[in-house]
Formats: structure tokens, C-alpha cells, sequence
């Protein structure tokens, strides 16, 4: 039981110390945007956040 829980703690923090490496070592310092409407990638595809898509469908009518 305690060697699951420090091998927990551990794979927790190398995860920690690799997020910390990587706002330390990029240029501004922080994350990027996990956001659906900030992805360049989701926009050409023409996906938006669900919430837009329930509000784009609304408008037209089409909502369930």
C-alpha cells in the first residue's frame, strides 16, 4: 500500500517538475490556451466550443 502511494507521489511529481521545466524554459512563461476558440487548428476546421455550437443551432431552429 505505501509503495503505491510513493510511486503515486513520485510519477505526480516528475509530471510537476516537467510542467515547472517548461514555464521556466519557454520565452513568456506560460501555457498556452487549452481553449477550443483559441486553436488555430479547431478554427480551420470550422469546430467550435460546444456552448457556440448549442447557440449557433438555437438561432437557426435546430436545437434538440
Amino acid at each position: 500500500m505505501i509503495e503505491t502511494i510513493l510511486v503515486s507521489v513520485l510519477i505526480i511529481g516528475i509530471g510537476l517538475a516537467f510542467m515547472l521545466i517548461k514555464v521556466l524554459v519557454k520565452k513568456d512563461g506560460k501555457f498556452s490556451s487549452q481553449h477550443i476558440h483559441d486553436s488555430e487548428a479547431m478554427k480551420e476546421r470550422g469546430i467550435h466550443c460546444v456552448m457556440d455550437q448549442d447557440r449557433e443551432a438555437r438561432a437557426k431552429g435546430r436545437a434538440y
